[in-house]
């Protein structure tokens, strides 16, 4: 997508959902390239060419421990040992990095005091709000897909994601004011970053997911033009039913999750394995989830 998306781009539920039209231009034409590059790659025989997309689609599986069962194809992903260099994505028109208006002018939730943090469910700044939902820690392991999967230390990490009501804090028109759900973390020694977060909503057209920025360390991580990595992270499909159909809040995220696939998702639908979360946990107590992230750093 182009690096600036303005306030032309109306976001908000004006027609039962917060989003932006241009959303899903945005991604058919990131599809689009993915499928040119590949055929390009074909048609050259250049079969050393890494085409850095998600190792392919699978079946969800898994009841206790859900993510894990995801098998799909390799062409797409660098890999060295056992890790594979994760999909560069879309940030999609919400990043709030600094990339884009949100009609207030310039959105940088990372110039704010306080957005380094591990709990994002409550806004900061002159903000207040707190984002509802069912309680989710998310734990992400960078590494090295260039040096035997190595820990990466000292990197950091920003944060998004949408609200169990599909809404984006900044830019959704109920939500505007709010910041919630976006925080940045350095990962420690052993290459882990953990955000205390809410278990995210469907809207309508996507499947599930959540969005991140890789930064070299945290002082880099104040605008999106010093981002080295861009990708999202996808939830098993039996997780997002169960959520979905049992917990408060997230009725109309059902409706929108009934009408989607990974197969018919923009970003997904060329494969995931890379990008899916393993989850363990039920909706009374909250769930946990991790996730691998390979870069080639």
């Amino acid at each position: 997508m182009q690096p600036h998306r303005h306030a032309s781009h109306k976001s908000g539920h004006e027609s039962g959902h917060d989003h932006d039209q241009g959303l899903t231009h945005d991604l058919a034409v990131l599809q689009q390239r993915r499928r040119a590059l590949g055929l390009l790659a074909g048609v050259a025989g250049l079969g050393g060419l890494a085409l850095l997309g998600c190792g392919g689609g699978g079946a969800d599986a898994g009841t206790s421990a859900v993510g894990t069962g995801s098998t799909g194809s390799t062409g797409s992903t660098g890999s060295s040992g056992s890790c594979s260099v994760i999909p560069e994505e879309t940030a999609g028109p919400y990043p709030g990095d600094g990339s884009n208006s949100n009609g207030s002018g310039i959105a940088n939730v990372l110039a704010l005091s306080g957005i380094v943090r591990s709990d994002i469910r409550t806004s900061i700044g002159t903000a207040s709000g707190t984002a509802g939902g069912v309680p989710l820690t998310l734990t992400l392991k960078l590494v090295n897909t260039s040096s035997s999967c190595a820990d990466l230390s000292g990197y950091a990490i920003y944060l998004w994601h949408c609200d169990r009501e599909g809404r984006y804090s900044l830019y959704s028109a109920s939500v505007v004011n709010e910041n919630y759900l976006r925080g940045v973390q350095s990962t420690g020694s052993d290459g882990t970053v953990s955000f205390t977060t809410i278990f995210p909503g469907c809207y309508d057209g996507r499947m599930p997911h959540m969005h991140f920025e890789v930064y070299r360390n945290a002082g880099a991580a104040t605008s999106y033009a010093n981002k080295i990595k861009t990708s999202q992270i996808a939830f098993p499909t039996a997780v997002c039913t169960t959520v979905y159909s049992t917990a408060s809040g997230y009725s109309s995220s059902l409706t929108n999750f009934n009408r989607i696939s990974f197969a018919s998702d923009n970003v997904f639908s060329d494969g995931y394995t890379t990008q899916l979360a393993t989850l363990t946990g039920d909706v009374a107590s909250g769930y946990a989830a991790t996730l691998t992230v390979g870069i080639a750093a």
